[in-house]
């Protein structure tokens, strides 16, 4: 009986799915096979339609292309005004986004989905205007012609000869909530293009010239019915799931081929494949595994897999099932899939089986009327020839590989025995009818652990058992009861129901349990990959998964910069290695995205199996694994396992080099930076001072008339440009050495005083004319740093408070909990908003009025951070800034006693 409940998951996700669709805007698209079949006129007949309604209708943007029906179609619409983009010279009106936002109309028109934004838009396409609209909770109206798929780009190029460049995303299209095909026949398209309701006359002669060729016509015609019938139907099968609908609507032909474990498969398989090109109709080939078909032979096995692979290559979509009824589950696949005809092949069961069971389509004919059953003839000599060439292949579980062993039996035949012994004891306590019980416990027991075959015999033997062993006359076949016959047919009939259903679910178990490491595998292999940051760790992890996994040995070969497929880069103690790789295969299936060796059909003799790693950009790399036994590799899951984690790999690789890419972008651009602020520096900053001192040097040269007094004002004007320059070129040195990390800080424990007044010495040239205050007290610890480079630190504060200060200048210290902090203060225009002022080149924001490369206060925060200290830098209440820096404490050494009183 089929149990049609609804799917708890099911229904959550439903749920989930209209809780978020309703807070989306709905997308209606007015789909055409090319410009001029009248999608914009049929958006804007809809949107009037709307208005009607009461609907706030807003025009965000319509391209009439001089169309006067269209232009007067827009005439009685709110039309919202375009935005105004300078792009070479020219203003280019372009969709508002942002004024349709604020709008925030109920019905919003987007004309030409595909269309590329100018530069300096919000997003690069309109179709992500769309986006945000719909994100927005706006519906959106729009329109987009066939050729600007993504996905039929190439194909529509290949038939006209022109390639459209913008595309639109598939999966903006499969999003819509309404697809609205507006459609012409090509005599009548060809007509209006004629009659300039296309294009202008101009554009027109040469469109007819090129695209619009009726042959073209046809071809793009064609395309917009499939695309648009393809979406329907996706439309269809999720109204049908979502409304719990069993039954097939045979709206579209779907086949279903059903492939059997013998060698008539392939014909099977080519009749299925014929019916479907004849249909013009998807179709499936599907395996049924159940527990009476639990044990292949060797030869049927493999038949199975050529009819799947055979399949694959005519097109099908191929699926491997598991369960306990064929006909149940074949139907119950069929309606979540629409199938519209099952294909099958055709009995050759002997007459006394046929009027035993019902054959297979006759059981699928009697469950179903609204799906065709259709029957494909056998292939007597191929049957012939398989059976002949796997009589001498042994019994193999198709899910574990193993051998029924011997011993199940004798174990069957001991615990049947235990059970006896057992009864024969108990009989004392208890009646037989009860006493019987203990053999169908033994039996159950032994379907559970020895299987089906196991089971039947314990069935068997225990009601022989109970027959011989303590039914009257006892130690006797011989039944003196009549009755007892009755007792012996049930209880054999019990026993051998409780071995077949113990046998299905230990079947169903095994797979369970083999679809369970599958998932696991998966799991852990994509979480392993998601933490790699190295191509080197890619490979170890692939390795490390895929050996175990398939039982193979495995290897990643990877191209260099000539895009040529190199030796594998591994280490060769690792487990799983495959060390032994044809490059020239790998190379080829790299330039060819297609597999080689192994069950392919290129070299198929080789022992190598090697995919190609593609990713949604390209293909990376090559996958070359050698399985100990090719079951492990071509059983239909694990096919597609391996290309998961081969499509795994890939998109590792790809995420890895993408980011390599980025960072070496991100270092382009930071060293370009660099090289321009050093360029602008040295361009403005070492080029003014010397171009100083050659005018001065010029003049005291030409000029020998020059007063003594003159000549001391030029010396002196040389001198402190040339000091200015030196100043300048030290800090840029300076600033590479502590970059480099090659300095060493000679720190000793010294007063903060005495590095403070030389500084203060240092810097008086650039203080003159400043008011200097210094607030140290007198009591502060001594502190352990470098002296020569804290003298820089202070210069370079003095030096900037001196640029920027208007007349006082403080210098302050004092002592902290841990630290002593030194201070100082300006009263300038404070520090610009937004600038990093630390960050090597910055400057403040009028750099025109004071000399310098922006470096001062970088090599600051360099020699303090080599110290342990902060620095920092903030706006003071009464106007300045403040530069303030901390140094830690320590334990200072005891000072001697004479030095101490010295200093008192």
């Amino acid at each position: 009986m089929n149990d049609y409940r609804p799917d708890p998951d099911a229904l959550l996700d439903k749920i989930q799915r209209e809780d978020a669709k309703q807070q989306r805007g709905h997308l209606k698209i007015f789909f055409g096979a090319c410009a001029g079949v009248g999608k914009t006129y049929a958006m804007l007949n809809a949107a009037h339609a709307q208005k009607q309604k009461g609907i706030d209708v807003v025009v965000g943007i319509v391209e009439t292309h001089g169309r006067q029906d269209t232009i007067k179609m827009t005439q009685d619409l709110d039309v919202l005004p375009s935005q105004k983009i300078r792009y070479k010279d020219r203003m280019l009106a372009e969709f508002d986004l942002d004024t349709a936002l604020e709008r925030r109309p109920g019905l919003i028109l987007v004309d030409e989905l595909a269309h590329s934004n100018v530069a300096g838009s919000r997003h690069a396409k309109r179709w992500q205007d769309v986006e945000e609209l719909l994100a927005a909770g706006i519906d959106v109206y729009t329109t987009v012609n066939v050729q600007h798929l993504e996905t039929l780009n190439d194909v529509v190029g290949q038939i006209t000869g022109i390639r459209v460049w913008e595309t639109v995303p598939d999966k903006i299209f499969d999003l819509a909530d309404e697809i609205t095909l507006v459609d012409l026949p090509p005599d009548e398209l060809l007509r209006r293009l004629k009659d300039g309701k296309v294009y202008l006359e101009h554009q027109a002669q040469r469109a007819a010239k090129n695209f619009f060729r009726k042959g073209n016509l046809i071809a793009l015609r064609e395309l917009a019915l499939r695309r648009t019938a393809d979406q329907v139907d996706v439309q269809m099968r999720d109204y049908r799931a979502d409304q719990s609908i069993n039954k097939v609507w045979q709206a579209k032909e779907r086949l279903l081929v059903c492939i059997g474990p013998d060698a008539s498969a392939s014909k099977l398989v080519r009749g299925a494949a014929r019916l479907a090109a004849s249909l013009r109709a998807d179709w499936i080939a599907v395996y049924v595994e159940t527990a009476k078909q639990g044990k292949l032979k060797a030869g049927q096995q493999e038949a199975i897999l050529k009819a799947l692979k055979l399949a694959q290559e005519l097109g099908a979509e191929t699926t491997t099932l598991a369960g306990d009824s064929l006909p149940t589950l074949l139907l119950s696949y069929a309606r979540s899939r629409n199938v519209s005809k099952l294909v099958i092949g055709k009995s050759l069961r002997p007459v006394w089986s046929r009027l035993l069971r019902n054959s297979l389509a006759d059981e699928l004919a009697s469950r179903t009327t609204d799906i065709d059953v259709v029957m494909v003839g056998h292939d007597l000599d191929g049957s012939a020839r398989q059976s002949e060439g796997v009589a001498e292949n042994s019994h193999i579980d198709l899910d574990t590989g193993e051998t029924t062993p011997l011993s199940s039996y004798l174990w069957t035949v001991a615990v049947c025995l235990a059970a006896t012994l057992l009864c024969a004891g108990l009989t004392r306590v208890f009646d037989l009818a009860n006493v019987v019980m203990l053999y169908l416990l033994a039996v159950v027991f032994v379907a559970i652990r020895f299987g089906r075959g196991a089971s039947i015999l314990a069935s068997f033997i225990s009601v022989a058992s109970f027959d011989y062993f303590f039914v009257p006359p006892r130690f006797s076949f011989n039944v003196s009861d009549s009755q007892y016959l009755f007792t012996f047919a049930i209880m054999l009939a019990v026993s051998l129901t409780i071995s077949n259903l113990m046998a299905n679910l230990r079947f169903q178990a095994k797979v369970a349990h083999y679809r369970e490491r599958r998932a696991d595998a998966l799991y852990t292999m994509s979480k392993a990959l998601s933490g790699a940051l190295m191509v080197e760790q890619i490979i170890e992890i692939s390795i490390e998964h895929l050996a175990p996994v398939f039982q193979a040995k495995v290897a990643v070969l990877l191209p260099d910069s000539h895009e040529k497929i190199r030796q594998p880069i591994a280490d060769t103690n690792q487990q799983g290695i495959l060390s032994d790789i044809d490059t020239s295969v790998g190379q080829w299936v790299y330039d060819h995205h297609q597999a080689a060796g192994l069950g392919t059909n290129t070299l198929p003799s080789n022992a190598v199996l090697y995919l190609p790693l593609r990713a949604p950009m390209r293909t990376r790399g090559v996958l070359a694994i050698a399985p100990n036994d090719t079951r492990q590799i071509f059983q239909p899951e694990q096919q597609q396992l391996l290309d998961t984690f081969a499509a795994q790999i890939a998109l590792a690789l790809e995420r890895v080099h993408y980011v390599d890419v980025a960072q070496d972008a991100l270092i382009s651009m930071e060293a370009e930076r660099l090289r321009n602020s050093l360029l602008s520096a040295i361009s403005h900053d070492l080029r003014t001072p010397l171009t100083a001192i050659v005018g001065l040097a010029s003049t005291l040269h030409e000029q020998a008339d020059l007063s003594d007094v003159k000549r001391h004002e030029l010396s002196l004007a040389i001198h402190e440009e040339a000091l200015r320059m030196s100043g300048l070129v030290v800090n840029l040195l300076d600033m590479a050495r502590l970059q480099s990390g090659k300095v060493t800080l000679n720190q000793q424990w010294q007063p903060l005083e005495e590095v403070v007044g030389s500084a203060l010495r240092a810097s008086s040239h650039v203080l003159q004319g400043h008011n200097l205050e210094t607030r140290i007290p007198a009591d502060l610890p001594l502190l352990f740093f470098d002296a020569v480079l804290l003298e820089r630190v202070l210069c370079n504060l003095l030096e900037n408070a001196a640029k920027y200060g208007l007349g006082k200048i403080v210098v302050a210290a004092e002592k902290q909990a841990d630290a002593v902090q030194v201070s100082v203060l300006d009263d300038g225009p404070g520090l610009p908003a937004g600038i990093l002022i630390f960050e090597k080149f910055t400057r403040g924001a009028v750099e025109a009025a004071s000399p310098g490369v922006g470096l001062g206060l970088a090599i600051c925060e360099s020699i303090v951070n080599a110290h342990g200290g902060k620095i920092w830098a903030e706006n003071r209440s009464e106007g300045g800034a403040r530069f303030s820096f901390s140094l830690p404490l320590g334990n200072a050494p005891a000072l001697p006693p004479t030095i101490e009183n010295e200093l008192e």
